[in-house]
């Protein structure tokens, strides 16, 4: 049986101030604090400074009140205070005697903290300490806390400290290593509806246990949040129990019963029925974001349905027997990844509706949007298999490392068809598939017909030394600039029949060659040499082995080379483009230490065109 004792009077007072907790064992959910100080009273083991931490309304005012009146009370220090006696009746009406609380928000400034530390040295008047409640305590300015830091680690005797904060990492460590700490929980939906219970058969407030749980769920673990709704619910008691759809019209939220009907147009791909559903949510009053939100809180437990173990659905969704059936009809009809799709967009609505001006345009469009995406997913994912077929591969997962650190990157599928044909003004059609990974860029062409196929190497002899290979494909290089660029800053770490994996030492070249124009000419070459076009383009990694030594060039081209000409101009259509121009520069200042990226790539073209040397 719970006892309060309050000095009453006309004035109604708040379920929430009524019904306070007066004593440690009234305290709800918090067991762990409760033997802690019980104890600590019992062995007569009471610290200077105690700091009480966690979420809001869960007790750490009402501990931190209970505490002090345990260890005022003139029966105490006793973990049943008597509640009559002066001091008692002085703590529960919060006059400041012996107990002082201070709001911090309001107090925080270094002359506030000094006018406590002056009144310090006065003897407490009817109990044995005096007590300093401080909440917020996180607001206090550095000043202030500096103040406050020299009393809180040798107060007088007779002088308690209890520090109370919502956000305990704004607390100067100095602070929290001087005070016994208690991680106040949030406090369990069962517990918290066991209580509302109590309450409400106590003030005869007509409710139904569903309303109590849809309460609870609401109050994200805060009895103090639970009871003053259930206190503004109250009003609303009459011959009919309260239900969880007066609940939810008085918090603004849609009933689950609408949302299951929004829901079925969304799968059933229906957007016409999805908007008139929208039409008639929207005119009750609802704003936006707000019918977004309920929509995804409904996809999460829709999920939860789909993917969960029934003997834990319910205390993760706190819904009824009747609402979880309908959840699992629902989730026959769909699959994990096209509820994870809506989830997705769903939030990104929510997001855009945030930062507009006509939030309706962009609730519509994002109904529109959700009621073909179930849809949308089966063809995207036909659409992937189709393009793995056509390309003849599977594509590879890894991790996309550097040589400094990790770096994770999502992977990206993109698939660029590019029409070209030989008569003027058309264009023959041509596949390319790239498939961007994290750890490895890869590039792959099949059935190409943009050009004229290329004559097949013979095979290759798996002991020919790495740098003569690695000359042979730069010999077949047929752009220039490409070539020019891979001797400078490419470096071959595998060259098999069966594989080439080059490394580039710059993320900017090594776009060029993985989505920009340089990768169809490396494609080609590896094609003439190896007989295939499965290519690895990525960053270099630690145990990559760096090729050194002056790359050979095969003898019947060198003695097949022309004399330099007198002027030499590469045609227009070798030129390097203008960002390339920009990639080389910018390496260029990084690495000022290689002489030869440091000259313009035309000069560096025509050097290892010619085998010249350079003379600085």
């Amino acid at each position: 049986m719970f006892c309060y004792n309050y000095i009453m009077n006309d004035k109604y007072i708040p379920l929430y101030r009524k019904y306070r907790p007066q004593k440690l064992d009234e305290l709800v959910g918090q067991d762990h604090i409760k033997n802690a100080l019980t104890n600590a009273i019992e062995l007569n083991k009471i610290s200077h400074a105690y700091l009480f931490t966690g979420p809001r309304g869960t007790g750490k005012t009402s501990t931190a009140r209970i505490f002090a009146k345990s260890l005022n009370c003139k029966n105490g220090p006793t973990i049943n205070p008597c509640g009559v006696c002066e001091s008692c009746v002085d703590i529960t009406n919060a006059v400041p005697m012996d107990v002082i609380e201070i709001d911090a928000a309001s107090n925080r400034k270094v002359e506030d903290t000094q006018n406590i530390l002056e009144k310090i040295l006065y003897a407490p008047v009817y109990g044995k300490y005096k007590i300093y409640i401080i909440d917020e305590v996180h607001m206090l300015s550095n000043t202030a806390f500096n103040s406050l830091l020299k009393t809180l680690e040798e107060p007088p005797e007779n002088v308690i400290f209890i520090l109370a904060t919502t956000e305990v990492h704004k607390v100067l460590d100095t602070i929290k290593s001087r005070c016994q700490r208690f991680d106040f929980r949030r406090i369990t939906t069962d517990d918290i509806v066991k209580h509302l219970r109590y309450i409400s058969d106590n003030e005869k407030i007509n409710i139904t246990d569903e309303a109590l749980f849809t309460i609870a769920k609401n109050s994200a673990g805060g009895m103090r949040d639970s009871i003053a709704l259930l206190d503004q619910l109250s009003i609303l008691g009459g011959k009919d129990a309260i239900t969880t759809d007066d609940i939810n019209q008085l918090l603004g939220r849609i009933s689950f019963d609408v949302l299951n009907k929004l829901s079925d147009a969304l799968v059933a791909s229906n957007p016409q029925s999805a908007l008139e559903m929208l039409e008639n949510i929207y005119n009750s009053g609802n704003e936006p974001v707000q019918i977004l939100s309920n929509l995804l809180d409904y996809l999460k437990n829709l999920l939860i349905v789909k993917n969960c173990r029934e003997d834990i659905i319910f205390e993760l969704t706190q819904l009824n027997e009747a609402q979880l059936g309908a959840l699992k009809v629902q989730s026959s009809k769909i699959e994990t990844q096209q509820i994870m799709s809506l989830v997705d967009k769903c939030a990104e609505y929510i997001k855009e509706i945030k930062l507009t001006n006509n939030p309706r345009l962009w609730l519509e469009v994002g109904i529109i949007d959700l009621a073909n995406l179930t849809e949308n997913t089966k063809l995207e994912d036909l659409q992937k298999r189709l393009t793995e077929l056509e390309a003849g591969y599977t594509p590879k997962t890894s991790v996309y490392n550097t040589a400094q650190a990790p770096v994770t990157k999502p992977e990206i599928s993109a698939k660029s068809v590019i029409k070209k044909e030989f008569k003027p003004e058309k264009i023959e059609k041509e596949e390319i598939t790239v498939t961007h990974q994290p750890e490895e860029k890869q590039i792959t062409h099949e059935n190409s017909e943009d050009f004229s196929p290329m004559p097949k190497a013979q095979s290759i002899d798996k002991s020919t030394d790495i740098a003569t290979l690695w000359g042979t494909l730069l010999d077949n290089i047929t752009s220039l600039p490409t070539k020019s660029l891979l001797r400078q800053w490419a470096n071959p770490v595998e060259l098999t029949p069966e594989k080439v994996v080059i490394s580039i030492n710059s993320e900017n070249l090594l776009k060029q060659f993985v989505e920009g124009n340089k990768r169809k000419v490396l494609a080609d070459a590896v094609n003439t040499v190896f007989n295939h076009t499965n290519i690895v383009v990525r960053l270099p990694q630690p145990d990559d082995k760096t090729l050194e030594g002056k790359i050979p060039v095969p003898k019947s081209k060198a003695a097949s080379l022309p004399p330099p000409p007198k002027s030499f101009e590469p045609p227009a259509d070798d030129l390097p483009a203008p960002e390339e121009i920009e990639v080389i520069k910018e390496e260029a200042e990084q690495k000022p230490q290689n002489f030869h990226s440091m000259r313009s790539d035309m000069v560096n073209m025509v050097a290892d065109l010619f085998e010249g040397k350079f003379l600085d």
